[in-house]
């Protein structure tokens, strides 16, 4: 069922584009990716208007929290409540994360099937092509794996292309985090700009370097769209929460009127006569 659905596909899709881009792999890997990207959009459109909702209520947020900084179960449920309000999900960010990570694993296995290293994976690699009589994909196999110094079915031996992942893994997590009033949020954010580079750079450093080149031309186009669509709306501004006072600092009116006190005009004098 998981090659029916991810890994066939993926890799006749990398075939399709290898046979019609001059049989370059690094052309039909960025192709694939691009493809990926964009059936994406919609849930990275969702996920950045859900960054932008996050930022918006940071304000009354912080002062939520200042408010029952003491009431842990007050403040969770006035924070659910503010969250309700904003109609936004706290995890919904996270749902185009956890549906790129079976098509991540699944371009992998693509990447290292029609690459086929070994005998018997050239073999394994026939039984998984759709055999369509006008497209005929399978004298295309194996497919070349030469790109400049590289060898897409091994690691980079110079380390620059894990490095590049890194920085780029990095400079997506920068963007798509979104900033919070929360001090044990902000600093799980900061770790996590930290740790996933890491984790790219990792997996990069030991796995084959066609699925690096995914990593970095994801990571670029990644980013290319969050700047594209950023401007696709404008940010929702909560005026009403903007005119109410805060409870923390009250307006206090003054019963007195403003400007200069009239002077009071002098009595004019009686005059008696005698």
């Amino acid at each position: 069922m998981w090659d029916l659905l991810f890994v066939d596909p993926i890799t006749n899709m990398l075939l399709f584009f290898y046979k019609f881009l001059g049989q370059e792999t690094v052309l039909a890997v960025a192709l694939v990716t691009l493809v990926v990207r964009l059936l994406l959009t919609p849930l990275t459109i969702n996920q950045q208007r859900s960054m932008r909702k996050q930022r918006d209520m940071q304000p009354r947020m912080k002062a939520i929290q200042e408010k029952y900084k003491n009431d842990r179960e007050r403040l969770a449920q006035e924070q659910m409540k503010l969250y309700q309000e904003g109609g936004m999900n706290p995890v919904s960010g996270c749902l185009p994360s956890l549906i790129q990570l079976p098509l991540m694993i699944g371009l992998y296995q693509g990447i290292i099937r029609v690459l086929a290293a070994t005998p018997i994976s050239l073999l394994d690699l026939s039984r998984h092509i759709y055999q369509i009589d006008w497209l005929n994909l399978n004298p295309l196999i194996p497919l070349k794996s030469q790109f400049l110094w590289l060898d897409l079915a091994m690691p980079d031996p110079w380390f620059i292309l894990p490095v590049l992942v890194a920085a780029s893994s990095w400079l997506m997590q920068k963007v798509m985090t979104p900033p919070s009033a929360d001090p044990q949020t902000q600093s799980m954010n900061q770790s996590m700009q930290l740790t996933m580079p890491l984790f790219m750079l990792f997996i990069s450093v030991n796995y084959a370097s066609g699925l690096s080149v995914y990593f970095l031309i994801s990571n670029i186009i990644g980013v290319a769209q969050f700047y594209l669509l950023r401007g696709a709306e404008e940010p929702a501004v909560d005026t009403a929460a903007l005119a109410k006072p805060s409870a923390a600092a009250p307006v206090k009116t003054s019963q007195k009127t403003a400007g200069p006190r009239p002077r009071p005009r002098p009595k004019a004098k009686s005059t008696s006569r005698r």
